[in-house]
């Protein structure tokens, strides 16, 4: 008989206490000591960007003759990679037994790292699949966040961290990030808004179908007020998924190209480890 692997007793201990991770991360909120614990094991050194999704967003950046999506960035980032895992599902999703969206789209693992990550958990991958992957997961009406996540290399035992970086394809009812307004701002910081992209709400449009508030933003920035939905924008990051769920063009979603190169020399950065 096999004996349990780390991570397989680490996904089972997940799965166990998935739906408990909202009332993990209030603690955060209430005490000193438990919130330097929580960022010393599963957030140290994070940096985080969202990604916004953008198949529903049909305006386009214009930089130096070329045509750009904020899904461009991920692209940019793998195509600079030569180590690349694909985990066979999503974490999240299987966990909550997702019903909405697409279990066997898994997280993309890039840099040296990834070598280190168990065969039964994901596959080596080329370029050229992983580009396809980002493509499935947009189509799937996913979310991505990209960067580097501690978390991961403590449930899947990999080191160094700083020679991992993962891209997420997150749903709105699922994500572990779903517990950012749960999360003491010391460590929800870690996780930012891409430079450049403004999220704006035309009230003039909105036809208060309350779709927006269906469990689709993940950061809790919309809410209705006086019968009249609102954003803080403090709290938005930025994901796009509420872009896409308005039908009536109430919401929509504007991005630069000028940071574009500076984010994607930025995760390269991250990726310090190039050799063991």
């Amino acid at each position: 008989m096999r004996r349990p692997r780390f991570a397989d007793i680490s996904i089972f201990t997940l799965k166990y206490i998935f739906n408990w991770r909202f009332w993990i991360a209030e603690i955060t909120k209430k005490s000193k000591t438990y919130r330097r614990l929580i960022d010393k094991m599963l957030f140290e050194e994070d940096e985080i960007v969202v990604i916004p999704n953008t198949i529903n967003i049909n305006k386009k950046i214009e930089s130096e003759g070329s045509e750009f999506l904020p899904t461009q960035i991920i692209k940019d980032v793998i195509k600079r990679c030569d180590d690349i895992v694909i985990m066979n599902s999503c974490l999240c999703r299987t966990s909550n037994g997702c019903e909405d969206y697409p279990q066997d789209i898994g997280c993309i693992f890039l840099g040296p790292t990834s070598r280190k990550i168990p065969a039964h958990i994901g596959k080596k991958a080329t370029v050229e699949e992983a580009l396809a992957h980002v493509d499935k997961a947009d189509a799937a009406g996913l979310s991505h966040i990209i960067g580097r996540n501690k978390i991961d290399t403590v449930w899947m035992n990999v080191r160094p961290g700083k020679g991992l970086l993962t891209i997420c394809h997150c749903c709105p009812c699922c994500c572990l990030w779903k517990v950012h307004p749960n999360l003491d701002y010391s460590i929800s910081d870690k996780l930012e808004k891409l430079d450049g992209v403004t999220v704006k709400l035309h009230e003039d449009k909105c036809k208060l179908c309350k779709k927006c508030l269906m469990e689709v933003c993940m950061f809790k920035a919309i809410d209705l007020v006086d019968n009249k939905i609102t954003i803080d924008y403090d709290i938005c990051r930025g994901c796009g998924l509420c872009v896409n769920a308005c039908k009536f063009d109430a919401i929509t979603i504007d991005y630069t190209a000028e940071t574009i190169d500076n984010v994607v020399n930025r995760m390269d950065n991250l990726l310090e480890i190039r050799e063991f």
